[in-house]
């Protein structure tokens, strides 16, 4: 490989991880391993040394009433006709009986706070947010849903009655579904 080529590589790679990837080559070279304790927490972490980018394509057509749901500002799920068995997310068939004759019904707007952690090691993808909060709420429909909760953290209490949102969510340009203090 000419030295052109080498320059070239090293130049790019430089471009797009500079900083971050010196400080890593840093950190090996003078433990031996990838490895930092976190500065907040003081948890022993470790850094992969390969960067792992993923973008999913999935086909929703099975579930395309969620989709659709979404769109009109409603969270759906599934109920099994023959067994009864409730999903949400809304499932196409019933992983218990195995059928396929699935009602969609509309998710009910107020729920109950189970338990609630704030995101402060975020995935790369969300790195744009400042810590944020996701809970899980018990709906009186018979299910719990997991997903972001709009409130400061300190004022949360489990059993507290939360108000479902679905629309846009500020800062992103998706419809997504979170929850908020009712």
């Amino acid at each position: 490989m000419s030295d052109n080529v080498v320059n070239s590589v090293s130049k790019t790679l430089d471009k797009l991880y500079g900083e971050p990837l010196k400080q890593l080559e840093t950190l090996i070279g003078a433990t031996g391993l990838p490895v930092y304790k976190d500065p907040k927490s003081g948890a022993l972490l470790w850094v992969d040394v390969r960067e792992l980018r993923l973008r999913f394509t999935l086909s929703v057509n099975k579930i395309a009433k969620f989709v659709d749901g979404l769109r009109e500002g409603k969270l759906l799920y599934t109920v099994c006709k023959r067994c009864g068995a409730k999903y949400f997310p809304p499932q196409a068939d019933c992983p218990r009986c195995k059928a396929s004759d699935m009602e969609w019904r509309e998710t009910s707007p107020v729920g109950e706070l189970i338990t609630w952690t704030v995101i402060n090691v975020k995935p790369a993808s969300f790195s744009h947010h400042a810590d944020y909060v996701v809970g899980i709420v018990k709906m009186p429909d018979g299910f719990n849903i997991t997903a972001w909760v709009e409130a400061d953290p300190k004022t949360l209490k489990p059993g507290m009655k939360m108000r479902l949102l679905v629309d846009r969510r500020p800062g992103e340009n998706y419809i997504t579904y979170w929850f908020k203090p009712a």
